[in-house]
């Protein structure tokens, strides 16, 4: 899912951009809710890319200071482990302050042996930047030896991705919010089959309904994946 709308629902109502980060926050909490109760195994949110990390310092700040908080509060979360949920961050976490690293590195080491539910945060995230760094992984390890280039598969690309810790790696719905009708870069190798939903609805105005609706027009597709 890619939430989007946040800075254009706060100047739709008149309110500080701030405004739009926190009501978006509390739609992730929502969200979240709201897959427990449909049973959704593996869910990615596009919290942050790395192109954000350019804008001016105090909105960044403050969208530093509501992911730490809203991490904090998962992490006390007694959900994530009543459901066996997997929780990581995928992107350039390096890029981060060090105290978002630290709650995901709380996350990580307090759910890595959990694989009935997934939770994936992408921040600080660039579809280009994970090919990249998949690509640099997989040059190392040829330079080291270990691999030979002709053995390079789909499969060793996949293992060398910021996902290769999902049992599927592959994306089956991406559900973008805000009317924009692009993908900015998202999973852009695992949504290669992906079913795309756009929504004409601000991400901090997100509803139940809005994400029944999503799941009922993918449900109402055929899935041919190529073939």
């Amino acid at each position: 899912m890619v939430l989007d709308g946040n800075r254009r629902w706060a100047k739709r109502n008149l309110v500080m951009q701030k405004h739009g980060h926190f009501k978006g926050a509390d739609a992730v909490e929502n969200l979240l809710d709201w897959c427990e109760e449909f049973d959704i195994k593996i869910i990615t949110l596009y919290v942050l890319s790395a192109e954000n990390l350019d804008r001016k310092n105090e909105e960044l700040e403050y969208l530093y200071d509501l992911i730490k908080t809203r991490l904090e509060k998962l992490y006390n979360d007694p959900r994530i482990h009543k459901n066996q949920m997997r929780v990581k961050g995928i992107g350039r976490i390096e890029l981060l302050p060090d105290s978002i690293k630290d709650v995901l590195s709380r996350l990580d080491n307090a759910t890595k042996d959990y694989s009935n539910h997934f939770l994936n945060i992408a921040i600080a995230y660039g579809g280009q930047n994970e090919l990249v760094d998949a690509i640099k992984k997989i040059g190392t390890k040829i330079e080291e030896g270990k691999l030979d280039a002709k053995d390079i598969t789909k499969d060793v690309i996949e293992e060398n991705l910021y996902t290769s810790h999902l049992p599927q790696p592959s994306a089956d719905m991406i559900l973008r919010t805000s009317g924009e009708k692009r993908m900015s870069g998202f999973l852009m190798w695992q949504s290669a089959y992906s079913e795309l939903i756009f929504l004409d609805v601000f991400w901090p105005e997100f509803r139940k309904i809005d994400l029944m609706r999503a799941i009922r027009t993918f449900q109402k597709r055929k899935r041919r994946v190529g073939k």
